[in-house]
């Protein structure tokens, strides 16, 4: 049973050397690979490249050797053990990988990095410079912002007087019809009333005189 601290160990070691392999290959992939693949795409490769190296470093060769006793007496059991502990482990280091990337959202900021990428190459203006002239600096780079702005501002407030339109419309229509089922209530209220005091003037003509 002492054995199993120092197999920890050993198996630790083996990963924390995978790791680093991972991030040289990442380092280089990151700077070879990026044009003719997509960021997301790149990084999925590393992931596959960093899990290959760490299932590398802990070969099962390795893993018997520190459970030396225990794989003499059962090989298959070992190997069985090591075949689950493989998996559970890439199974578990995907998933950590899988909630970081939906928490920070990951595959949208790199096909934005992507697209920015992409317009930045076709962009044949050349890059803005300070003119050092703060003043101008400033109204070059607030104005264009100001006015998008203003653009933007107007385009609401265009679609707000739209929908106060529609909803006046609707409650002009609501009140028409309001008045249309008052004076329908009013007219069938007097037929009531015409047809009630009819049926009691011919109640009194049957009555017998007293």
């Amino acid at each position: 049973m002492a054995a199993g601290p120092r197999g920890g160990g050993k198996m630790a070691a083996a990963a924390a050397e995978a790791g680093s392999g991972g991030a040289e290959g990442s380092a280089a992939g990151g700077d070879g690979g990026a044009g003719g693949l997509g960021r997301g795409r790149l990084f999925a490769a590393v992931v596959d490249a960093f899990m290959e190296k760490l299932v590398a470093a802990g070969s099962y060769q390795r893993f018997a050797n520190c459970y030396h006793r225990f794989y003499r007496l059962q090989p298959e059991m070992t190997r069985s053990i090591y075949d689950q502990f493989v998996s559970q482990l890439q199974a578990s280091i995907k998933e950590e990988i899988q909630e970081v990337k939906r928490e920070g959202n990951l595959e949208e900021l790199f096909n934005s990095l992507d697209k920015i990428v992409e317009e930045a190459k076709d962009q044949e203006e050349p890059a803005w410079r300070p003119s050092g002239i703060p003043e101008e600096d400033i109204r070059s780079a607030v104005v264009p912002y100001l006015l998008k702005h203003k653009s933007y501002l107007q385009k609401v407030l265009k679609e707000k007087e739209e929908e106060n339109r529609k909803l006046a419309e609707s409650v002009l229509a609501g009140r028409d019809q309001i008045a249309k089922l008052q004076q329908l209530i009013d007219t069938r209220r007097q037929a009531w009333q015409a047809i009630s005091k009819e049926q009691r003037e011919l109640i009194m003509t049957f009555k017998e005189p007293q």
